[in-house]
């Protein structure tokens, strides 16, 4: 049984969630405002976070910035009325790993945070590693290492450049890229494939892999 947490000021919102994810074996905890949320991830693990943006006290992007920070690696997903492309990538540039604009599909919502779990908990039967240069990952233990430092990455993170890594010198187009990492069809906009690239850059800098942009096609792992 995965345990999530709805944070939601609209008290109508946040009884139908739990009331949808306790009917489907989640055990749900919920908070009206992200300062309630960010102490109930102190004292707790969550698989799934579900948080609106706009709230009182503590707002959702804070919320997700705060907790990455910490190093949180529960799958977040960021519910708003905000539609603006800027505002989506605002959301992934904190550390989101999915957003849904309001009103939205209860459905939908479920559909993605059964996606998400279902790559997040793929173990290997034995362990193996991917080595590329002076990086490796373990796909097992989902750690990356530049020589013997160990790299802290989010899940998307870790998911997307081990998907870019396994397909050395081979062009990734952002579609194909969003369609294998998110496992379902995302209609937003498709930089939030360069937001994650971008972080991802800043943290293997010292790796002797670059991942390259192909102009109007996407991207590219290569050696330096």
């Amino acid at each position: 049984m995965k345990d999530i947490l709805i944070v939601e000021d609209d008290s109508s919102i946040r009884r139908l969630l739990q009331y949808d994810f306790s009917k489907t074996s989640f055990n749900v905890q919920t908070a009206d405002n992200g300062q309630e949320a960010y102490e109930l991830c102190q004292k707790n693990s969550f698989d799934v976070i579900i948080v609106d943006w706009m709230m009182p006290i503590m707002d959702g992007r804070t919320l997700v910035s705060h907790l990455r920070a910490q190093g949180n690696q529960s799958i977040i997903i960021m519910l708003t009325a905000k539609d603006d492309e800027n505002d989506v990538l605002d959301a992934f540039e904190a550390g989101v790993d999915d957003y849904m604009t309001k009103p939205f599909s209860p459905r939908e919502l479920s559909a993605r945070v059964n996606a998400h779990l279902k790559r997040s908990s793929k173990i290997l039967d034995k362990d193996q590693k991917l080595i590329f240069g002076n990086i490796s990952i373990n796909e097992s233990s989902r750690e990356v290492c530049i020589e013997e430092e160990k790299i802290d990455l989010t899940r998307l993170e870790f998911d997307l450049l081990y998907y870019l890594l396994n397909h050395q010198n081979v062009v990734l187009s952002r579609d194909k890229i969003l369609n294998h990492i998110w496992q379902f069809d995302y209609d937003g906009d498709s930089r939030v494939v360069d937001v994650h690239i971008f972080k991802i850059r800043q943290k293997i800098a010292d790796a002797s892999v670059s991942i390259e942009a192909e102009r109007g096609i996407g991207y590219v792992a290569k050696r330096k």
